[in-house]
């Protein structure tokens, strides 16, 4: 029996952005495809009045459900999205898009679409929703004054900080970006912006425009998403994979550009955040994956005028973490944009950590954990196995190390390392 596939479109981006325009553009199709739109909230979104049926609200006292005259529907994110999305498949829509408001980080929702065949077969018997594209809406304007000369947006109402983080995932995280109000922004404004755009996301396709008009057929049926590729596209894990000799040859100013293929040499560094494990069906393989990227050198040709650029912070050393936190907390450059990598501290060498900054936005959590701790033949095994990890492995540190990723605008590199090198233990 053949199941029906669903496409799903993932919109992404914050309040203001235009995304609500796009999804009136969605919805007025006239090509016939009937659109299931699944939103945060309904309030939030202001459905074009003239496309809300007669009948108003279907049954009357369900506020999460508005019916529109072409025959699509617009309904609440309920707290159970694999549920929901099953229910849409087995009715009559072609299409389903998901809006994720401001808050939503962008992963968790393509996780659970895409898990749901392995984590959920009983409700994907009659329909399979798949994820096509991922797009995130981003205001010109507001790039602008966020990423302006290094200089934040420290606007003191709630959640600024988090919104700036949370446009930087999404950016880091998607197929296309759609970059609206771009005749707000002058020409090289908008210059400026891209190379911001490209430094956190050298993959992802840039639509410009204003009030959200061009071809929608750009955002539909483009069987984009992959999840692998997708979740490997922001530039801190492709600089992040590079073997310790390129980056320590970087260090050295030798930089050029090859293509590698890179493995992954420890624990946290192939998780990638993800708490499912099986992602089967989104091409996802298991253990270590192996990936081909290509690194772009930001800061050689037309960035240089912009001065956007990436560098790897790399050291064996375990860092005092009472020096790493002040240093983090009290002198942290304001040009950094993201920066994102492993690290360890000298109180408890066994253990790994994900730092991660986007904006304001500063976290430090435990990856595992490292695999110099592991009983030798466990240990011999893993290097045996592991190209990534034979390569990159030290004598006296195993694969402890610190390595940082920095994306931001005029970086001193020379300076941000030797600060880095003072937290050392």
């Amino acid at each position: 029996m053949n199941v029906k596939q669903t496409p799903v479109l993932l919109l992404t981006g914050y309040l203001g952005s235009g995304k609500t325009t796009l999804l009136n553009r969605i919805l007025n199709n006239r090509k016939g495809i009937k659109f299931a739109v699944i939103v945060n909230d309904i309030g939030e979104v202001n459905i074009d009045a003239d496309l809300i049926a007669k009948g108003g609200i279907v049954g009357g006292n369900d506020d999460s459900l508005v019916a529109l005259q072409n025959g699509c529907i617009c309904c609440t994110l309920k707290t159970d999205l694999m549920q929901q999305l099953s229910d849409l498949t087995e009715g009559d829509f072609n299409y389903i898009v998901i809006e994720a408001s401001g808050i939503c980080e962008p992963e968790p929702i393509a996780q659970t679409i895409c898990s749901m065949p392995i984590m959920a077969p009983n409700l994907v018997r009659h329909g399979v929703p798949v994820l096509d594209c991922i797009v995130t809406v981003v205001d010109a304007l507001r790039l602008k004054s966020e990423f302006e000369k290094g200089d934040r947006l420290t606007a003191p109402n709630i959640g600024e900080e988090d919104i700036e983080s949370l446009v930087i995932q999404q950016i880091e995280f998607c197929n296309i970006i759609v970059l609206n109000k771009i005749s707000e922004v002058s020409p090289e404004e908008a210059a400026h912006i891209r190379k911001v755009i490209r430094a956190l996301q050298p993959k992802a396709e840039i639509i410009e425009c204003d009030y959200c008009e061009f071809d929608l057929n750009k955002i539909l049926d483009t069987h984009l998403f992959n999840f692998d590729n997708t979740v490997t596209s922001a530039t801190w894990i492709q600089e992040i994979e590079k073997p310790i000799e390129e980056i320590e040859k970087e260090e050295h100013h030798h930089e050029h550009e090859h293509e590698h293929e890179h493995h992954h040499g420890h624990q946290h560094e192939h998780e990638h955040e993800h708490e499912h494990e099986d992602h089967s069906d989104c091409d996802h393989e298991h253990g270590v994956c192996h990936h081909h990227h290509h690194h772009h050198h930001h800061g050689e040709g037309e960035a240089e005028e912009y001065g956007i650029g990436t560098f790897v912070y790399f050291r064996r050393r375990p860092f005092d973490i009472n020096k790493f936190d002040y240093f983090v907390a009290k002198h942290w450059p304001k040009n950094v944009i993201r920066s994102k990598g492993v690290c360890y501290f000298s109180d408890n060498t066994d253990m790994s950590y994900l730092f991660e900054q986007a904006g304001i936005q500063k976290k430090l959590s435990e990856a595992g954990l490292w695999y110099a701790t592991a009983p030798e033949d466990e240990l011999m095994r893993m290097l045996a196995t592991e190209p990534g990890l034979a390569r990159d492995w030290d004598e006296e540190y195993g694969d402890r190390m610190q390595k940082l990723v920095f994306i931001g605008q005029n970086l001193d590199k020379a300076e941000i390392t030797a600060a880095l090198d003072a937290c050392l233990a």
